[in-house]
Order: structure tokens, then sequence, then C-alpha cells
């Protein structure tokens, strides 16, 4: 496993992310129920729970997809309600269900991508993803006869086209082989690791979330159970690794919640 390298936790830090009191509801369905989180330059924060916990929705009010009932979001500095645009300059997002237009090859997708995001120097950051990623081979086919792992590295290189200050991943190797997984997770780490871009993984992978995250949040109807360091949490909760705790927490998520939080 790749070191990780430490992260900032002077308050006066400014976070790549900042979450304070998120709440989203439908009439009576509270979907997010007052989340507050921060994700540090440089930190892989791990977003866990069973479907429908909200993190889908944590994820599209983060991108103002959807916009909160209440609570506030900022990227950096930059507060989502008041300066939308300013903040997803500042962000990218990847995942196995968000596909590349297939008509387009690598090459015209990532700058077309480029010229949304207001890329400079696009020529030259276009080339460096292509090699960074090793899709030089690639770059005149077609993305919709790529294979699943081809996909995956070309939407990275689209997520990283404007070096986001904070990357959304969303089960980004969901559909991948554990070779390919495994290398997908190692460019993610060098990135944090290497970089200053805050990152929000989910997963329901936990081998891949013990691997690669740093901290990890627990979620159970749109609230937050449980946060802490994937490695060291089972073994304060008496689970024997982080997959048999998540287990554990999606069959009886509120029973002890002051225990849990502990």
């Amino acid at each position: 496993m790749t070191a990780r390298s430490e992260h900032p936790s002077d308050s006066a830090a400014v976070a790549a992310l900042r979450v304070r009191d998120l709440r989203k509801s439908y009439g009576e369905l509270r979907a997010v129920d007052g989340v507050s989180f921060e994700v540090a330059p440089g930190e892989i924060l791990g977003l866990l729970g069973p479907n429908g916990a909200g993190k889908t929705t944590i994820i599209n009010t983060i991108l103002a997809v959807l916009t909160p009932s209440s609570g506030s979001i900022r990227i950096g500095e930059v507060d989502v309600s008041l300066q939308r645009s300013l903040a997803l300059a500042r962000t990218n997002f990847a995942a196995v269900y968000a596909s590349l237009p297939g008509n387009l090859t690598v090459a015209q997708n990532l700058n077309f991508f480029g010229l949304i995001y207001g890329v400079r120097s696009l020529r030259r950051r276009v080339e460096e993803l292509l090699g960074q990623f090793r899709l030089e081979a690639l770059r005149d086919t077609k993305c919709g006869v790529l294979s699943s792992g081809e996909l995956t590295r070309v939407a990275l290189a689209k997520a990283l086209l404007n070096r986001p200050r904070l990357l959304l991943l969303d089960e980004p190797t969901a559909s991948l082989d554990p070779a390919a997984a495994r290398e997908i997770r190692g460019a993610i780490r060098t990135l944090a690791r290497d970089g200053d871009c805050g990152i929000l993984w989910t997963s329901h992978n936990m081998y891949e979330v013990e691997d690669v995250c740093d901290r990890v949040l627990f979620l159970s109807h749109g609230r937050i159970l449980l946060a802490g360091d994937p490695r060291a949490l089972p073994r304060e909760h008496g689970a024997r690794n982080l997959e048999e705790l998540f287990i554990q927490l999606a069959r009886e998520p509120l029973a002890h919640p002051a225990e849990l939080l502990a």
C-alpha cells in the first residue's frame, strides 16, 4: 500500500469541501438529515452506506444538481449556493454510470469537455492526460467500443482536465476486473498524495475502501452514524473487518447511535 500523506488539521486551512448541516427533504421524506463533514486537500474520504442512505443525494447537492432544503456547501472558499459556476469550475466527477459520448473518440471527448471547462493550453493538457492514463494508443478510438477498464481511465482523465480542487468519485471501479481496479486505485492515491485535490469516494467494495480511503463516513437514513479510520473502526466496534461493520450498521443502523458515535 502506498504511504499516506498527513493532512492538515489546522482549523485555519481551507478545506477542499465543507458541508454544514446539509438537509434535503422530499415532502415528509428526509433524504439527508443534518449532515456535516469536511474533505481536506489531499485527503480521500469514503462516503459509505446501503442503498438509499443518502450518498447520491449528497453528491448531487454538491454538484448543484439538487438544491438543498437547508445547510451550506463550500468548495474551497466558494459557497455553491452563491457562486455556483465558480464552485463547479473547481470540481469534477466520475462514475461508471456517467458515460461519455460513444460516437466521439477519446481525444475528441477530452477536447470537448476541456472546452466546456475552459481549460487553458488545452492541447497540452489533453496530451498530459493521455500519457498519464496510458491512452495514447486509444486517442482516435471511439469511446463506444472501449472496454470498461479503458472507459474508466478516459472518465478519470476527463475528470482531471480542469485540475479540480474537489473530485467526486461514485463507484469508480464497480465494473472493472481486479487488476484494472487496482491500477485505478493506485492512480487516484497518487493524485491525492501529490496534489491538493480532495476526493470524496463512494463504494460498496469495503476492501477497496480500506485500501484507498484515509477516513470514512457511514450513512444511514440521511445521517452520519460513524466516522473514522477505515482500518481502525472495525476493531473499535467489535467487527473483524470493514465489511462486517458495514453489514452490522446496515442491519441495525440506529440501534445504539450514542455508542456508534462514541
